[in-house]
């Protein structure tokens, strides 16, 4: 197992200190570029643990946990390095055989993801945890502890994206400048105004469908907002018909062709950074880097997450109905 010593806090030069402004949750997306670096450390280091070229790999998760799975087996199938399928970890399919389980669990206590990695005593598990103290890493073959970007709030932000971030840079892409982009995105203005927006639809394109949906999560956790994901192609089947005026449609990655058209005659706003005009601040931020990549496009999701709960009265640090973990009786 690989170990690194927590991150005490993140700190953004030319900002008062984090603690003294933001949530919990707010320095923990503003460390995010650190955290990515880390990360794609880690994963040179704990090359062994992860999934090898031409493996048969199933990922599993629980929430945001799953919506990294899902980008990640998109990605590394995109990559050619062999044929990987995404499951909520209570629905994987008993029998059927990989050559490598990767779990993703912030807690390492999530019990779907603990009862999964014992029915599976005797194969090669890789567990990616943000607590190496957990229950979890003793049922893993291959535990990679990440406690640098372990979180103390309830939403997750930072883990989930180092996770991906890890399993990135263990298909060989190189992370400088995502970190990069990222470094952007925790500075850079919000596309919108959280006031102005009554609802909120996420669209991806392949391995940007997870980030799509995660995006939608963290509206709902911490703002209790209404909030949808959808691929991108399969919008205009039938869930542009809630697109209207104060409502927003915000798409990572790739979009499909005429789509914005489309949504702007609804008088829905629509955000891209390729393609929308609210990211042409964008430029002096990035040192003339456009587009963001997409997993520093969902930090500015993140922030539009909070700014939303703030706007809302609401505290993010506190979602309602929601722990840390999910463990059931």
């Amino acid at each position: 197992m690989t170990l690194e010593k927590p991150l005490k806090r993140a700190v953004l030069r030319s900002f008062p200190p984090l603690e003294s402004v933001m949530a919990y949750v707010d320095t923990e997306i503003a460390s995010q570029p650190d955290c990515w670096r880390r990360a794609a450390r880690l994963a040179a280091e704990s090359a062994p643990a992860l999934p090898r070229h031409g493996e048969r790999v199933a990922v599993v998760g629980c929430g945001t946990s799953w919506f990294m799975a899902m980008a990640y087996a998109a990605l590394r199938e995109r990559a050619g390095h062999g044929e990987t399928d995404a499951f909520q970890a209570s629905e994987f399919p008993a029998g059927r055989r990989y050559d490598r389980v990767v779990a993703i669990t912030r807690s390492g206590t999530t019990t779907e993801v603990l009862d999964l990695l014992g029915a599976l005593r005797g194969q090669p598990t890789t567990l990616i945890v943000g607590d190496p103290a957990s229950p979890a890493v003793a049922l893993a073959t291959d535990p990679v502890a990440m406690p640098f970007a372990d979180e103390r709030s309830v939403v997750q932000t930072r883990f989930a994206t180092s996770a991906l971030a890890l399993l990135r840079a263990g298909i060989g892409e190189d992370l400088s400048a995502v970190a990069a982009d990222a470094e952007v995105a925790v500075r850079a203005p919000l596309p919108v105004v959280p006031d102005r927006i009554e609802q909120a639809t996420f669209l991806g394109r392949g391995w940007t469908v997870g980030l799509a949906h995660e995006a939608a999560l963290k509206c709902r956790e911490a703002a209790t907002f209404w909030a949808e994901a959808y691929p991108a192609m399969d919008y205009r089947h039938g869930p542009i018909s809630i697109a209207a005026p104060r409502r927003l449609v915000w798409a990572f990655g790739e979009i499909p062709e005429g789509l914005a058209d489309d949504v702007a005659a609804t008088g829905a706003a629509f955000v891209h950074n390729r393609s929308s005009c609210v990211y042409a601040t964008l430029d002096r931020w990035a040192a003339g880097r456009k587009p963001l990549d997409p997993m520093a496009d969902l930090i500015l999701a993140q922030r539009f997450a909070v700014a939303l709960a703030t706007t809302r009265g609401l505290d993010p640090d506190a979602p309602r109905h929601l722990t840390r973990s999910v463990v059931l009786a």
